[in-house]
């Protein structure tokens, strides 16, 4: 039987940003093929922030991915504000990530010939923003960036690097910011400014979160925690005050 999590009464928000029903997804060919997500379904209601957490395996960057429109389920339907993936093609769903998603994931993934400004720039450009250096700029600003607009990733330390990607992901003002350990590569210090930035970001710009960890701490600064488990979502959602048992 399948699972559904809606939002919990607590969190206040409504309508769903993001609503998947009976998802289903395997990875791999013949005897290597993977049923990673098996029959999930979860809501998350617009402005919510909730943390995906669960043993290695577990499917949780998968399901992120397919709520980012970066993997398509075997089965199941996607619903992201207002628009059903099912219902696009691949040009339609980067379209779509390109307006509504920011993406940061634990590897920075920065175009290394190009400096923090034009890393940041580069989605703005491709969406048609009138001002997209502008734009940039004043997002790198809001990650303490200033004075590193024109430094290439190799002038710049994993911190650094991981605020431009944060800052290259909120550029086109997404309704969802979707992160996949975005502290992973980052040392304990670091990774928690990295943190405080992202929250911050959260509560200022009232857009829904989705993030993976390991990390049950900063899981718990989200809205819910969601914990999978052999690719299912293991037990009712619960709220920030959740504590991980072994």
């Amino acid at each position: 039987m399948d699972t559904f999590i809606e939002a919990s009464s607590s969190a206040g928000v409504s309508p769903d940003t993001i609503s998947i029903s009976n998802i289903n997804l395997s990875l791999g060919t013949g005897a290597a093929r993977v049923h990673i997500l098996k029959d999930i379904s979860l809501r998350v209601g617009s402005g919510e922030a909730i943390g995906l957490i669960g043993p290695s395996g577990s499917g949780k960057s998968t399901l992120l991915m397919v709520m980012a429109g970066l993997e398509r389920p075997d089965s199941g339907q996607v619903v992201v504000n207002g628009t059903s993936f099912n219902d696009l093609d691949e040009d339609g769903l980067a379209r779509f990530r390109g307006r509504h998603v920011g993406i940061v994931f634990q590897s920075f993934h920065l175009i290394p010939t190009m400096t923090a400004l034009e890393n940041v720039a580069v989605p703005l450009e491709l969406a048609g923003h009138p001002d997209p250096a502008g734009r940039a700029a004043r997002e790198l600003e809001a990650v303490g960036l200033g004075a590193r607009l024109h430094h290439y990733p190799t002038q710049l330390s994993g911190g650094e690097q991981q605020r431009v990607a944060l800052a290259r992901a909120l550029a086109p003002d997404p309704a969802i910011l979707v992160a996949d350990e975005p502290t992973g590569n980052l040392d304990e210090s670091t990774g928690g400014q990295i943190v405080d930035l992202l929250f911050a970001q959260h509560a200022q710009r009232g857009m829904t979160l989705v993030l993976v960890t390991h990390d049950n701490t900063l899981a718990q600064r989200c809205d819910r925690v969601v914990r999978l488990r052999s690719g299912r979502i293991d037990g009712p959602a619960t709220e920030r005050n959740w504590v991980e048992t072994a």
